[in-house]
């Protein structure tokens, strides 16, 4: 649900609509389950949850007693929705009541509003939780459970977990739930029931695009943010397998974008004459020379003992054709596969009849002509979406690996979801920018573990990044050009300034 609100609000649909067809949605749903002129208390937290209740308790107002327990200081609301729904309440004086619980020292009052309320209305926690209820939220909800009232919870009973349906410490136990959107999992799970009650599900505007395409919403779910007190490889570290004799630059690209992005260590492995070059480019890369002018299979073990001190292992990029490469690649993928893999470039090509079968820890970042080779297929992907989503889809499930098909419109599948990603520009054409997004699938698989999201925020943040160089570079920019944007797409995605544009 937050990586679709983000995604809607990039389409254009904001958080604030979002909140206000909520709350409509969540009073049309109590108007038909409870009685008109009923005594209806809303007991809201400080966060969205609460605002959610703000908009319904408003809508209500005509044809109800309604009142609102807001647990916190005026001051402490933490989203601008719900601190903006809270003005509203605030001016409406004659309709709803507004009181504020402060403290453990109010229990008693509020013990006695619940009391002499016919319905409350649980809008508390949402589906952002963590930890075990803490005092004074666990005592406001052992008031609830034991009032003997009917209650109705928003969107989840507060305290219950929406993913596992495990309860945090102490739940609600409501009449009924109304969810928004979906039914989350952990309303649904065994033993759940009695916390939920009777489920309903609302509509809130949602568009079904939000679910199709990466969006800001999806570099959220794997965005790690920096605590003050961070150390050196909490943030990833990352080994570059690749280069050869005659290509140096695809390795240092991969490691200076996953460098952007925020990695706190990359380590580049390549052959002599392509690790010298490479220490020229930047003095932000460590590279260390294999022997040899191509990867061989002497250097097998020495990348094993290497890749244990490693979060995320990326293979490919400029280490050539040669036979016997390949034949290295391949053995060397095998014995990694239990590692988390981000296979790129010439390493995808040593799959070709490898029947090689993954754990579900590997991205694959094919181009078309790539996917054609890995795949077997007898012609490229199909153009149309639809149809690649379904080709896409299909060759994950086979290798149980996420398959990030780059083009004009990415797709990126684990075998059971596929998004699209519809950032990015024809100038994105030039050499290297494969490499760039390999480098940025590394860092984020580094952050959230999950291959299928990481996929999704690289393919979506690449884009971003190379259409701010386009925008500067126009069809000049280089890969390097892109690189140096990417800090700007991630800034302005995590704070809410990109909006979709139609191409």
């Amino acid at each position: 649900m937050r990586i679709l609100e983000e995604n809607s609000e990039y389409l254009g649909v904001s958080k604030l609509l979002l909140m206000e067809n909520a709350g409509a949605a969540l009073a049309k749903v109590i108007g038909d389950i409870v009685e008109g002129s009923s005594r209806v208390l809303f007991i809201c937290g400080l966060g969205n949850n609460g605002g959610d209740g703000m908009v319904a308790a408003r809508h209500l107002s005509g044809n109800y007693h309604v009142t609102i327990y807001l647990l916190g200081e005026e001051g402490k609301v933490r989203t601008e929705e719900a601190n903006y729904n809270l003005s509203i309440i605030k001016s409406l004086k004659y309709t709803v009541k507004l009181k504020f619980f402060r403290g453990l020292h109010d229990l008693e009052k509020l013990k006695e509003e619940i009391s002499n309320s016919d319905v409350i209305i649980d809008a508390i926690f949402g589906t952002g939780l963590k930890g075990d209820v803490r005092s004074p939220f666990k005592e406001v909800i052992e008031t609830i459970n034991n009032s003997g009232k009917k209650v109705i919870a928003v969107d989840i009973p507060s305290g219950l977990n929406p993913d596992t349906g495990q309860v945090h410490g102490i739940a609600i136990k409501a009449y009924s739930t109304i969810t928004f959107h979906k039914a989350k999992r952990g309303l649904i799970k065994k033993g759940a029931e009695k916390y939920v009650g009777k489920l309903y599900v609302a509509s809130i505007g949602i568009p079904k695009e939000a679910e199709i395409i990466c969006g800001p919403g999806d570099l959220r779910s794997v965005y790690k943010t920096r605590e003050p007190w961070s150390k050196k490889g909490d943030h990833g570290r990352i080994l570059i397998i690749g280069g050869s004799k005659e290509y140096s630059g695809a390795p240092a690209l991969s490691a200076l974008a996953s460098l952007r992005t925020g990695a706190d260590l990359v380590v580049i492995l390549s052959p002599e004459p392509a690790s010298i070059p490479q220490k020229s480019f930047s003095p932000n890369i460590i590279s260390i020379p294999l022997k040899g002018e191509y990867f061989n299979e002497s250097h097998v073990d020495i990348v094993k003992k290497y890749s244990e001190r490693f979060d995320v292992i990326v293979i490919g990029p400029g280490m050539g054709l040669r036979d016997k490469t390949l034949y290295t690649l391949c053995r060397l993928i095998k014995e990694l596969k239990n590692k988390k893999l981000v296979i790129d470039a010439d390493a995808l090509k040593a799959l070709k009849d490898s029947k090689v079968t993954f754990e579900g820890n590997v991205v694959l970042t094919p181009h078309a002509g790539e996917f054609k080779i890995i795949a077997g297929l007898s012609s490229p992907p199909p153009s149309r979406t639809e149809e690649r989503c379904r080709c896409v889809k299909e060759f994950s499930r086979k290798v149980n690996a996420v398959v990030l098909l780059k083009g004009h419109e990415d797709v990126i599948s684990n075998g059971d979801k596929v998004k699209v990603n519809r950032t990015g520009n024809p100038g994105m054409t030039v050499g290297g920018t494969g490499d760039v997004l390999t480098g940025i699938v590394a860092t984020f698989l580094a952050w959230s573990g999950d291959p299928f999201e990481s996929a999704c925020a690289a393919a979506f943040i690449n884009g971003v990044a190379g259409d701010f160089a386009f925008s500067e570079k126009g069809y000049h920019l280089l890969a390097t050009d892109v690189i140096e944007m990417i800090p700007r797409a991630i800034n302005e995605a995590i704070n809410g300034k990109l909006r979709a544009t139609r191409l």
